[in-house]
């Protein structure tokens, strides 16, 4: 399974919901809190193409977006294909 990492807050309600997708699907991920760690959050930006606002989330090197990017994955059944890539 790749690697997960993703960008959140902790006041997001959107984050909460993205990690609670990968929490059900039992996959581990990376959280970087950029409220707590705001020197990574020039680092999401220039990862996620200009992105600002959280969850930024990426699998492996493919960056995949937000909370509704994430949730449009697992509909179309293309989430488990790419983090078993």
């Amino acid at each position: 399974m790749k690697a997960v990492e993703i960008y959140t807050s902790p006041l997001c309600g959107f984050c909460h919901a993205a990690k609670r997708l990968l929490n059900q699907k039992g996959v581990e991920f990376t959280e970087i809190d950029v409220m707590r760690n705001p020197d990574r959050k020039p680092e999401m930006i220039q990862r996620a193409n200009g992105g600002r606002t959280v969850p930024q989330i990426f699998v492996g090197e493919t960056h995949v977006g937000g909370c509704d990017d994430l949730y449009d994955l697992e509909r179309s059944g293309k989430l488990d294909p790419l983090l078993a890539a």
